[in-house]
């Protein structure tokens, strides 16, 4: 029985060697996704762009907001957050994942915002020069199932008067 017990614990540790070490990665990309939020609602723009790639790109919830960090995510938070505000996200439930060599990190999570309740924000970050940043970014609403139906026939109304121009 002991012999058994020893084979166990022997194959085991490998496993919990692992999950001690992607834990400072999880608290460092959660953190970083925290201040990226913290930065939008506090329109503090600089700290904001420092959580982004040169490369990073921003989804927002309307079917033609793809938004490169330069220039057009840039204008648009420049805007934004000209009065010291943006916008006020926070994370309620998230999940972390990451490759084997730690280095790629996606995430899911459901915010909470007082203006439009629960939301999904969605990303993928990578390591530069040993620090996080978001390369990708993707916000959208959350629909309940129930309501899926009433959501596409609005949706479909909406395009057809946006087509017809008005």
């Amino acid at each position: 029985m002991k012999f058994r017990n020893l084979i166990c614990l022997t194959l085991l540790l490998p496993l919990l060697t692992v999950a001690e070490d992607t834990r400072p990665e999880f608290e460092a990309v959660a953190t970083v996704i925290d201040d990226f939020h913290d930065a939008a609602a506090h329109g503090d723009k600089e700290r904001y762009f420092a959580h982004l790639t040169d490369d990073a790109v921003y989804l927002g919830t309307d079917e033609w907001e793809r938004w490169p960090k330069y220039p057009d995510f840039d204008d648009y938070v420049e805007a934004r957050f000209k009065d010291d505000s943006g916008w006020d996200y926070k994370s309620v439930d998230r999940t972390i994942s990451f490759n084997d060599q730690a280095d790629v990190a996606w995430f899911d999570e459901v915010l909470f915002s007082t203006t439009s309740g629960r939301i999904r924000g969605t990303g993928v970050l990578t390591r530069e020069s040993g620090q996080w940043k978001l390369e990708h970014y993707a916000m959208s609403f959350l629909i309940f199932n129930e309501n899926w139906d009433e959501v596409i026939e609005l949706t479909r109304k909406t395009k057809a008067l946006k087509e017809s121009g008005q």
